[in-house]
């Protein structure tokens, strides 16, 4: 059982004691400095707030309002709801920030608290630490009676979503609708089985099987999208004879796809297909994390187009896209952030664009897949002792591989031609997690067991 206190909210596992693990506690101190917050920095009394299935979610939620509204604060809750559409309802609202009740792909157990800022993104490490303190240093005044917040419900934002997909210049209706496409949905058994179904549908899918997506949060299989999570998924695609599988995590802010033979798209070729479709009509930049696959390197060079790498985390990945002003963006976990919808990962835009590309292409999905280069990520830890320098070993493995292109902006990544490695420390725990990627599986994995050598040798030396 765990609490984590980050820079982005907290997350944590039910039950338990208050400071250990995420009980009503805690919920209700980050709430109350989450919103006091707002208040003073943005000077709006207005939050909104929506949740993903899971069943503590209700619990949850009724901590957060009462929370809220016991400081002034006038809450729109969406309900359930999906990442993406709270971030554009906090936009269309005109609201001081957001709080997403969700703990994205983790198990049933875990939920957490996201917070976004007034521009409906996720706050930045300085206004995090700046909770993270009013949290554990400032008393709160409540207000009294007559000027506690409002509370209002609000059901329509995931319409009002697929409404503004619909309305993207590089979503193409008639296109999709034209291929017949048979699609299977596997949702988990939250909030993308009410938004996935209704986009499909939208865009003029002509079948769509519908895998788990009841919203009670009671998950069938482990909720990351990962392909050894997906076997049902991949066997109904081709019972089905259908185009494409579909699945995302509960929150809807990561998409993986299945191809019609059943096997993987890839998750981080969801953000490759669908970035090399948008370069295809719109010119400009592209922007990942340093983990993800070098493919989407290749596909924006080949456009004629720059990449850029940022530090891990979609908060860093936004900062990154809006400073080069990128076009298409996101992480290789199949988050695809597209701003001229808005700018945080978000799996239905990310649908919308890649059937389109997949219609407009006439291929198949294992087709279009075979166009890209085929890259192959091997990941690793290392665990270390409590005490162990992990800035020093960091340095001595700089200095160890010094003739090589090595980028420090997160950890230490390091370029050998086509194939790169990329150690990075954990936040929560003494976990140095090692990512190597190379055009052969096997490169791949010796080039991550190597790097685990030297820091074993290192850390002893």
């Amino acid at each position: 059982m765990s609490l984590i206190k980050s820079i982005s909210g907290i997350r944590g596992t039910i039950g338990g004691f208050p400071g250990a693990n995420l009980t009503p506690v805690d919920i209700l101190k980050f709430s109350l400095a989450f919103g006091y917050w707002i208040r003073e920095q943005e000077g709006n009394r207005k939050i909104v707030i929506g949740r993903d299935a899971r069943v503590s979610g209700q619990m949850v939620n009724n901590i957060v309002v009462g929370a809220l509204q016991s400081i002034g604060m006038d809450v729109v809750d969406l309900g359930l709801s999906t990442t993406p559409t709270v971030e554009i309802a906090v936009h269309e609202e005109k609201a001081g920030g957001g709080i997403i009740i969700t703990a994205s792909h983790n198990p049933k157990q875990w939920n957490a608290l996201k917070l976004l800022n007034s521009h409906g993104e996720f706050i930045s490490a300085k206004a995090g630490e700046e909770v993270l303190r009013i949290a554990e240093d400032k008393t709160i005044e409540f207000e009294e009676v007559n000027s506690i917040g409002s509370y209002s419900i609000s059901d329509e934002y995931i319409d009002r979503h697929i409404e503004k997909i619909l309305k993207l210049k590089l979503v193409d209706k008639e296109a999709i609708a034209a291929r017949k496409f048979k699609v299977v949905v596997d949702a988990v058994n939250s909030t993308g089985g009410i938004a996935i179904p209704k986009l499909l549908k939208a865009l003029g899918v002509e079948q769509v099987t519908e895998l788990y997506c009841e919203p009670t949060g009671l998950f069938p299989h482990n909720p990351e999208p990962l392909p050894e999570n997906l076997h049902e998924l991949a066997t109904t695609v081709k019972r089905q004879n259908a185009d494409i599988g579909i699945c995302v995590d509960p929150d809807v802010d990561r998409l993986a796809l299945v191809c019609e033979d059943g096997n993987m798209f890839g998750e981080e070729y969801t953000l490759v297909a669908v970035a090399d479709y948008v370069l295809s009509k719109k010119k400009g930049s592209t922007v990942s994390n340093l983990s993800s696959t070098r493919a989407l390197r290749d596909v924006t060079e080949k456009q004629g187009c720059s990449y850029f790498a940022s530090a891990v985390g979609e908060v860093n990945v936004v900062e990154k896209m809006k400073e080069v002003k990128a076009v298409i963006g996101g992480e290789g976990n199949g988050g695809i952030i597209y701003p001229e919808l808005h700018y945080g990962r978000d799996a239905m835009v990310g649908i919308a664009l890649f059937l389109t590309h997949l219609a407009k292409s006439k291929k198949s999905a294992s087709m279009l897949r075979a166009t890209y280069p085929n890259y192959h990520i091997a990941k690793k830890k290392i665990d270390l002792d409590l005490g162990a320098n992990i800035d020093l070993l960091f340095d001595k493995i700089e200095h160890k591989y010094k003739k090589y292109p090595i980028n420090t902006i997160d950890g230490v990544k390091i370029e050998f031609e086509t194939d790169w490695v990329h150690l990075r420390r954990s936040n929560t725990e003494p976990i140095i997690r090692i990512y190597a990627e190379s055009n052969s599986e096997t490169t791949a994995n010796n080039i991550a067991e190597q790097i685990m050598k030297d820091i074993k040798q290192l850390n002893e030396s």
